[in-house]
């Protein structure tokens, strides 16, 4: 697909979530509104970015106790975790269980062997959780600082989710051995955490079925979700808008700084904390993919493809009742269509791999809306 394609396939597939994002924008600012008053965040008009609880306001849920419903009859997964006296290894073991009951093998003993999962006793490390396909023989392993929490249980379901795939196209040759686009890998684990429902909970015997919370408990979770992955969208469009521009010469270093926070305010519509920015600064070059030049598509695609997959999923498992309730844990059959997709790496144009798995050949950000 052409570079200009892709930028047009961008703005269309945010035109099928630009409504939700602009009703919980809505939302979030007059809760904001009620809690810190006109002088702080007005009623109408953008929200200040440093009331939104993260340094570049790209996800809300840290204010989600001042946002959010209540939860009400819900259940603490890190007090179920840690009720049950799991530990490091469990938990990995549990996130490796997920992916063989769907009919993949397990992972290699290397990876049990060469992986960290702990923080090291004699050395600092970077504990940022990261999946590496080493020398494409089988030796995929993850590095992480694994603690015992729900967090961690997401994660830990999502990096393994990257080594799956590494290990499914290591057989083709090497310049194929990637992702089909580059919002697939971050897209493949964040699709498997989407199934850590209460029913796989009860499968793994960490909830008792009398324990799952009724339907008027997911609204507090759907909100939380909303918050990280419908706020972050327009965030992850203004990052390589800003990028394109720049490369394109349409943005001059004279207006790095203004043409910034004028895309922040157009795609998220936040405004900078205290007033203006000043033009001669590079708050751009706070985001680690700006300062390294790393591209930041890959996040918005992989927001809106892990929904999709999550959905064409459930439709093959022939899920019955709402989309976040279902989980595929151990269906093999959607196993087994899963893995053909992962087995074709980058060998296909991504239509391909997106086709093989969903059946159709276009993205579609209407699976986020219907979640």
């Amino acid at each position: 697909m052409p570079a200009a394609d892709m930028e047009h396939e961008v703005e269309r597939l945010w035109g099928q979530m630009q409504p939700f994002y602009e009703q919980l924008h809505c939302y979030v600012r007059a809760k904001l509104n009620q809690r810190y008053g006109n002088a702080v965040q007005p009623a109408t008009g953008p929200i200040r970015a440093d009331l939104l609880g993260n340094m570049w306001a790209q996800e809300w849920g840290n204010i989600a106790d001042i946002v959010g419903p209540p939860t009400r009859g819900g259940y603490d997964l890190t007090r179920l975790l840690n009720q049950q006296h799991y530990d490091y290894m469990r938990l990995a073991k549990t996130g490796e269980r997920f992916y063989t009951s769907l009919g993949l093998a397990p992972l290699p003993v290397t990876f049990w062997e060469r992986s960290q999962l702990v923080r090291p006793r004699d050395r600092d490390v970077v504990c940022h959780a990261s999946a590496w396909d080493l020398v494409n023989a089988n030796d995929v392993r993850i590095k992480m600082c694994i603690n015992i929490d729900a967090d961690n249980f997401q994660t830990v379901h999502h990096e393994m989710g990257h080594n799956y795939y590494q290990r499914a196209y290591q057989h083709q040759p090497f310049l194929f051995e990637d992702g089909a686009n580059d919002g697939f890998h971050e897209a493949i684990g964040d699709f498997i955490a989407l199934n850590t429902t209460p029913d796989y909970l009860v499968d793994i015997g960490l909830l008792q079925r009398n324990q799952v919370p009724g339907a008027d408990a997911d609204i507090s979770l759907l909100m939380r979700q909303a918050l990280d992955k419908i706020a972050f969208l327009p965030f992850a469009i203004s990052v390589d808008q800003w990028r394109w521009r720049v490369f394109r010469g349409q943005i001059q270093p004279e207006d790095y700084n203004t043409s910034w926070w004028q895309l922040r305010q157009h795609y998220q519509g936040i405004t900078p904390p205290g007033g203006p920015r000043p033009a001669d600064a590079f708050d751009p070059g706070a985001k680690y993919h700006v300062a390294n030049n790393v591209p930041y598509l890959r996040y918005f695609l992989a927001r809106v493809l892990q929904f999709q997959f999550y959905e064409a999923a459930c439709r093959q498992a022939n899920w019955q009742g709402a989309l976040n309730r279902c989980t595929i844990y151990g269906n093999t059959a959607v196993g087994q269509r899963f893995n053909q997709m992962l087995e074709m790496g980058r060998s296909h144009p991504w239509p391909d791999a997106l086709e093989a798995f969903t059946g159709t050949r276009q993205m579609d950000g209407t699976s986020m809306v219907h979640y």
